[in-house]
C-alpha cells in the first residue's frame, strides 16, 4: 500500500518569523519559468502605475550623478519584486506604503539579506515631506555598503593570498 502525502501549511507564526529555505542554485533561488514570468509581469505594472512616492525618488535619482551606481524601479530581485535595486551594490530600498502587510515584507527582507542583498526601508510619507533627509540617508547608506563590500574584498584577498613554503622561502633568499 502506497502513503499519500498530505499537504503541510504553516502557521502565519511560523512564516512570518523564518526566512524560506535557501536552494544552492543561481542567485539562492529556485524560480520555475511561469512564476520568473509572472513577478516580471507584476514589476511592468507597478512602473507603469507607481506611487508619488516611486516618481519623485525615480526622478532624483535619475537627475543625480552617481557614478556607476544606479537604481531600478521595480526590479525583481530573486523571487520578490523590490522598489528600488542597486545590483553593484547588493542594495535595495523598500517604499513603506500605508496599508502594506509587515509580515511579508519582514519575510522578504530576511530572504534578501540572506543572500547579500541589504535592504533600506523608507517611509513614503518621508519622501513626500523631505526629500532632501531622504537623499542624504540613501548616500550614507551606499557609503556604508561600499565600505562593507570593500572590506569583505580584502578580507578574500588576505585569506586567499598565495602562501609559500618555508623550503621555497630560504631557495629565494
Amino acid at each position: 500500500m502506497t502513503t499519500r502525502k498530505t499537504l503541510q501549511i504553516r502557521s502565519p507564526d511560523e512564516t512570518a518569523d523564518a526566512a524560506p529555505a535557501l536552494k544552492k542554485k543561481g542567485r539562492g533561488w529556485e524560480i520555475s519559468e511561469k512564476r520568473l514570468d509572472a513577478l516580471h509581469e507584476r514589476a511592468r505594472e507597478l512602473r507603469r502605475h507607481s506611487s508619488e512616492a516611486h516618481k519623485v525618488l525615480a526622478e532624483r535619482f535619475a537627475k543625480a550623478d552617481m557614478g556607476r551606481y544606479k537604481f531600478t524601479r521595480h526590479a525583481v530581485v530573486g523571487s520578490a519584486i523590490v522598489d528600488f535595486n542597486c545590483h553593484n551594490l547588493g542594495m535595495a530600498i523598500d517604499i513603506d506604503e500605508d496599508g502594506e502587510d509587515e509580515a511579508l515584507a519582514k519575510r522578504r527582507d530576511k530572504s534578501l539579506e540572506s543572500v547579500g542583498i541589504r535592504v533600506m526601508r523608507i517611509k513614503a510619507a518621508d519622501i513626500l515631506d523631505n526629500i532632501d533627509a531622504v537623499l542624504a540617508r540613501i548616500t550614507a547608506g551606499m557609503r556604508m555598503r561600499i565600505a562593507d563590500k570593500q572590506d569583505a574584498r580584502r578580507a578574500h584577498r588576505a585569506n586567499s593570498a598565495p602562501r609559500r613554503s618555508p623550503a621555497k622561502r630560504s631557495l629565494t633568499r
